[in-house]
């Protein structure tokens, strides 16, 4: 008799037993590598570098905490409430700047990615040398699937737009500093006439390009977009507008009201951040910020007033930075929690 059992039978099926050794078969894709030595000494001095900035911030607070502490606490709740929370707004205003200029550098990237490597990155100028926010920003972007060569190009733009608009507002100030003490502070709006030339796409571009190159980076790989400046110089104006609105709610609760006042106290804060950031080997241009808010605020005020205001506005950035930089790691540390992939790309 026959045997009546097929070769199917004996065999099975040639795509299922494919199937079945793909499944018991191991990949060597899937397989993880472990990290190199040199990855994990840069992860380490990643962390490193966060502590050591993380404490210099800290550091700043403990220290500042003594001498601002009586005029702080004698201040109205609501004006230090409003006055920290135009901080606030002035500060986060920083990331949405970053955002519209990676995005013109074609590495698009989410608001709360931008906040993480600026806001995190910016807690380098608690430690005297500008090198280290450069850094941390460059290394967190990283993270967030940017290159160091573009999150370096868009600080330098976003630096160069910041002191256009920082010197813009600080027109305001103008009459105060040519009738004050301090007519040394008349050099830093030669910055202004230089950055307005530079405002337009084709300078920029060239002076960006240039100074890639000189580094040793490609240069830019197309011209920069009129309208993506105009956004960032808009937006830059708005913080230094909000700082202005801060330090005047603190003018305000010692008897110093007035829209005259208002725009006193937005040229200020213009002119005292380009001071303080010229002023680098400082930690976040400690002294240079306050010897230009008080020079403007003594025109309204006693000086020991002006004095107790511009500590006390030192210790609110102080802690709005801190805070901040805690709040937007958070919020990116959920996202990768949740499995939200960074939406650069991770191109060197």
């Amino acid at each position: 008799m026959a045997d009546s059992t097929s070769p199917t039978d004996i065999t099975g099926d040639p795509m299922k037993v494919q199937d079945d050794l793909a499944t018991t078969e191991p990949v060597a894709a899937d397989v993880a590598a472990p990290p190199s030595r040199k990855a994990t000494i840069i992860a380490w001095a990643k962390r490193l570098l966060v502590l050591l900035v993380l404490a210099g911030a800290v550091y700043q607070v403990v220290k500042q905490w003594n001498d601002v502490s009586a005029t702080l606490l004698s201040l109205p709740w609501y004006s230090v409430v409003l006055s920290l929370a135009a901080v606030y707004v002035g500060v986060w205003l920083g990331p949405v700047v970053w955002k519209v200029v990676l995005s013109d550098l074609g590495a698009p990237v989410r608001v709360s990615e931008a906040s993480k490597f600026y806001l995190v990155g910016q807690l380098g100028k608690y430690i005297p040398g500008a090198v280290w926010a450069v850094l941390l920003s460059m290394e967190l972007a990283k993270e967030a699937g940017v290159s160091r060569a573009r999150s370096f190009t868009a600080g330098l733009i976003a630096t160069g737009l910041g002191v256009v608009a920082s010197m813009i507002t600080g027109l305001l100030a103008l009459p105060i500093i040519l009738g004050g003490d301090h007519p040394e502070l008349l050099w830093l709006f030669a910055l202004l006439v230089v950055g307005l030339v530079f405002l337009h796409p084709v300078p920029l571009t060239w002076l960006v390009s240039t100074v890639l190159k000189l580094l040793r980076k490609a240069p830019l790989p197309h011209r920069l977009n009129g309208v993506a400046i105009f956004k960032g110089v808009v937006l830059a104006v708005a913080i230094y507008v909000m700082f202005g609105v801060h330090l005047w709610l603190l003018s305000t609760s010692v008897g110093a009201p007035g829209f005259n006042t208002l725009i006193l106290c937005a040229g200020a804060m213009g002119v005292s951040m380009t001071a303080g950031l010229m002023a680098f080997f400082l930690p976040s241009g400690l002294g240079a910020r306050e010897a230009v808010i008080v020079a403007a605020l003594v025109t309204v005020m006693p000086s020991g007033q002006a004095l107790a205001l511009a500590v006390v506005s030192r210790l609110m950035f102080t802690i709005a930075d801190l805070s901040s930089a805690g709040i937007a790691a958070g919020f990116v540390w959920i996202q990768g929690k949740r499995g939200v992939a960074p939406t650069a790309p991770a191109v060197d």
